[in-house]
């Protein structure tokens, strides 16, 4: 017998509680809708991560955010008047082209995270264990031993997750649906934060691009004024992480590190390696979210994030808002 702590009663369950998941959750909690977030994660914004090591602090996931659709630029517009964001730069040195604005998180891409969280019922730590229709709503049991049930369901988690929690339930989806899913792919990204032991030599605003090699990004997070002292994140290229993903990572660490080296007129006293397995989808699909209980005897489902509508910060925000959408007009 479940008393009323182990079983949570809501209106849409989100899981993740990354870009997509707390902007679908903001649209449906003003439109009146009970929301549960629920996230494995410590933190909160997915990959807009942040890590210490000492004094110095990270950006180690998405590095800045572009706007091109207008609801988003007004939105990063009230994160600069919330003080949880402002402009990096336009354009880097060595670039003819003078590009869009590049926004940053302040003091962290996870402040604009936290902005949104701020109302909201989140629960972090917690893993979904499984999902599965009971009657017209879901039921979703929690590695905490509660239970969620829930008129409507947003999963926000990368494609290749969502589809092993499709298949936890026995979850049918059309089979153009399906193929829509099997369609996205990832590419990995290995992520290297690394204390120097002086300031890197990287020239203002502090980036680096790179097209060949196995480093595709350098960042210096203390000119970026993430981190009070000299403190880079190296981001592996796609090739280069996908080769090293399992392998140890202290040693490909050192090994992004060595490469870095002549770039950063620093030595590096310490680091850590994070890798993100589905650090950007490579083929997205094209709609900005997907209602995937349409044309089946599902309870409202609907599936969001960065692989809908393209692989960056204001893809995901999108897609949360389309997903959001899609389900309030079902509840």
């Amino acid at each position: 017998m479940h008393t009323d702590q182990t079983q949570h009663s809501v209106d849409t369950l989100i899981i993740g509680a990354g870009l997509s998941g707390l902007s679908a959750a903001v649209d449906l909690q003003q439109a009146g809708h009970n929301v549960l977030l629920v996230d494995k994660g410590r933190g909160l914004g997915g990959r807009l991560a942040g890590r210490r090591i000492g004094d110095a602090s990270f950006d180690h996931g998405a590095q800045f955010m572009t706007t091109r659709n207008p609801r988003f630029a007004a939105t990063v517009q009230d994160w600069i008047a919330a003080g949880v964001a402002e402009e990096w730069y336009s354009s880097l040195p060595g670039s003819s082209t003078e590009g869009h604005p590049r926004y940053r998180g302040v003091p962290s891409m996870t402040a604009i995270a936290k902005n949104l969280a701020t109302d909201l019922n989140i629960l972090r730590s917690v893993r979904v264990l499984d999902i599965a229709q009971r009657d017209n709503q879901w039921l979703a049991n929690l590695d905490n031993g509660q239970q969620v049930i829930a008129k409507s369901m947003l999963i926000t988690a990368p494609v290749p997750q969502t589809i092993d929690l499709l298949a936890s339930g026995n979850i049918q989806l059309t089979a153009a649906d399906q193929a829509r899913l099997e369609a996205i792919e990832y590419e990995a990204c290995i992520a290297v934060m690394a204390v120097l032991d002086g300031p890197s030599s990287i020239p203002v605003p502090g980036a680096i691009a790179l097209e060949d090699g196995p480093i595709a990004w350098i960042s210096d997070n203390q000119q970026k004024g993430v981190s009070k002292i000299p403190a880079i994140t190296i981001h592996g290229s796609g090739d280069f992480s996908a080769e090293h993903f399992d392998l140890d990572r202290q040693i490909t660490g050192q090994q992004l590190i060595d490469a870095a080296q002549p770039l950063l007129g620093a030595g590096v006293s310490d680091f850590q390696v994070h890798g993100w397995r589905y650090s950007k989808p490579t083929v997205v699909d094209p709609q900005p979210c997907m209602l995937a209980s349409s044309d089946t005897s599902l309870p409202p489902l609907a599936l969001a994030g960065d692989a809908f509508n393209g692989p960056r910060v204001e893809g995901a925000v999108v897609s949360g808002w389309a997903a959001a959408a899609a389900l309030a007009g079902l509840l």
